[in-house]
């Protein structure tokens, strides 16, 4: 009765995990490059990865024609959206900006809808009945992936988007390489630090949130006295807390039917 539910969060965990987890610097670099082996990787990633979590969602997928068709026709307008956007930014006619990463994002998950629909071609009844299903157990652990990785992962590079104007503009006298190793790290930290708020509010425990920011306040204590630094930490810190923050309270919603902390 909820294929399609199932469908949709299948799809959607393996576009998350093929743009956000598997690939890599170097086939992002090779993309930018206008490289056909970056976006084959990319390609054949993105297909393997769809086939593999669709498989475990519905074993039966695996041997449908129909399944494989609909994932080999999302894989290529999926290479074709990231061709798209960055021979546009690399052209000067789109700037590679938030704004940008988000429209891509969006016109990703139409796709991954509208793949969802031609496979599963739902009644409406079924789609009214979308409360209940997202509260059925056997629906938290396709959910908890992907909001874990899409909070964790994705909204990363969001994050990494909104505060690079902050070390391109104040590190002018710094080196172009210790910016972006300052960048690479803070993205890093930053994966750490949503899993924990994540997890912390998943386990409703709210005091765990203020012990990570004091923990990570403590190990950039020298840095902070530097102005420019500090405006780049505290705001990519609240920014990467308070998205950690609003995923556990989806998580919150789903696994306890309430976003009111008990602890």
């Amino acid at each position: 009765m909820h294929l399609f539910g199932n469908a949709l969060l299948a799809l959607l965990l393996a576009h998350l995990c093929t743009d956000f987890v598997f690939q890599s610097d170097r086939i992002v670099r090779e993309k930018k490059q206008g490289s056909l082996r970056g976006y084959l990787k990319h390609g054949f990633t993105h297909f393997f990865t769809v086939v593999l979590i669709g498989a475990a969602v519905n074993p039966g997928w695996l041997w449908s024609f129909l399944f494989l068709g609909i994932v080999l026709g999302l894989t290529v307008i999926h290479l074709l959206l990231d061709w798209t956007k960055l021979s546009l930014v690399r052209r000067g006619w789109v700037s590679d900006n938030p704004q940008a990463f988000l429209v891509d994002q969006i016109l990703h998950l139409f796709t991954v809808l509208g793949a969802t629909w031609l496979m599963v071609m739902p009644v409406d009844v079924e789609l009214l009945d979308w409360i209940r299903w997202l509260r059925s157990s056997d629906r938290k652990i396709l959910i908890l992936l992907n909001v874990y990785v899409a909070v964790v992962f994705g909204s990363g590079y969001l994050v990494r988007y909104l505060t690079k104007p902050l070390l391109d503009n104040k590190e002018g006298n710094e080196s172009q390489k210790k910016a972006e190793e300052l960048r690479n790290a803070g993205l890093y930290i930053g994966w750490l630090e949503r899993f924990l708020v994540l997890t912390a509010m998943l386990l409703q425990s709210p005091t765990s949130v203020g012990l990570i920011l004091t923990a990570k306040s403590i190990a950039r204590y020298p840095e902070l006295k530097r102005a420019h630094f500090a405006e780049y930490f505290l705001i990519g810190t609240l920014l990467s807390i308070s998205i950690g923050i609003l995923g556990g309270m989806i998580l919150l919603k789903v696994f306890y039917g309430t976003i009111l902390l008990e602890k």
